[in-house]
Parts: structure tokens; C-alpha cells; sequence
């Protein structure tokens, strides 16, 4: 399983800025032109798109809990 952080819009300090402040250690990068995000059909931040096995898409929109969260990873893994 791999994570990735993507940041849509915004100045490169403020990106860093996100990273360094909440101590990120998983990769991040920058989508300024918004390709990612239009890839896997995400209107807005913030949002949790996660891919599964077979690259099913599951997109959720707004901030997303931890019990939310562990049940998307559990869903994405068992398939």
C-alpha cells in the first residue's frame, strides 16, 4: 500500500509550509495544472481519493475520519 499526498494549488512555501508543519513523511507533489486531481475526478480539496487492486477509483469528498479512513484502506486491501 502506498500513499501520496497531492497539493492542487498554492505557492511553494505554502506547500512545503503544509509538509513541514504537519510532519508529512509520505511523498508529496505538487498539481498546480490540477491533472491528478482531474484524472481521478476530484472537484475539490479537500478529498481522499484512494485506488484499489484492481484501480477502482473511490473518491471522498471533504475531510475524512479515521474510522472513515480505515474502512476505505480495508475495503481498497481486500478487493
Amino acid at each position: 500500500m502506498q500513499f501520496v499526498g497531492v497539493a492542487w494549488f498554492g505557492d511553494d512555501a505554502s506547500f512545503q509550509g503544509f509538509v513541514d508543519k504537519y510532519s508529512l513523511t509520505f511523498p508529496q507533489i505538487s498539481d498546480d495544472p490540477g491533472d491528478v486531481f482531474e484524472r481521478f475526478n476530484v472537484p475539490q480539496q479537500p478529498a481522499m481519493a484512494v485506488i484499489d487492486r484492481t484501480g477502482a477509483v473511490t473518491v471522498s469528498l471533504g475531510a475524512v475520519e479515521d474510522d472513515a479512513l480505515d474502512a476505505a484502506l480495508t475495503k481498497a486491501v481486500a478487493s
